[in-house]
């Protein structure tokens, strides 16, 4: 019979301890890691879509298009809350200008290519106004 010292481990006793600190060290850096993402590189939230404020209906222009035809186009702006009192409409007409001149009147026809343009009017108009401008409507279009 055999008698074992109960300070003494043994092969298995002391491999099993390495491996418990080989794992804890794992989770250490695996969680040190989902902390810095967290903290330092996850991407930021939205920012809140700016609250809706008063409707500036501007009169309706006339705009030529391809082959001698012309577009009647009546457009709203919809300012944000903290857009300033009064919006001078002459940017976002002369945007829509500059953005129908010269087209088909068979695209305009389409329903996805109206909306298309009115995408592409919301962003300049977006730019123009410096973020004051958050959506446009169409009150008038009538093409000929």
């Amino acid at each position: 019979m055999s008698v074992v010292d109960p300070v003494v481990e043994t092969d298995e006793q002391a491999g099993g301890g390495r491996k418990k600190k080989l794992l804890i060290g794992l989770i250490v850096v695996v969680l040190a890691a989902a902390a810095g993402w967290w903290f330092m590189l996850r991407p930021a939230k939205a920012d809140a879509a700016p609250e809706p404020g008063v409707v500036v209906k501007l009169e309706p222009i006339q705009i030529n298009l391809a082959a001698g035809h012309y577009l009647r186009a009546g457009i709203a702006l919809q300012a944000s809350k903290d857009a300033s009192t009064e919006l001078d409409g002459s940017k976002a007409l002369d945007a829509t200008i500059d953005l129908f001149s010269g087209q088909r009147i068979e695209d305009l026809a389409r329903k996805a290519y109206r909306n298309k343009m009115k995408h592409r009017l919301e962003t300049e108009l977006d730019t123009a106004y410096d973020g004051e401008v958050i959506g446009v409507y169409f009150t008038d279009f009538v093409t000929q």
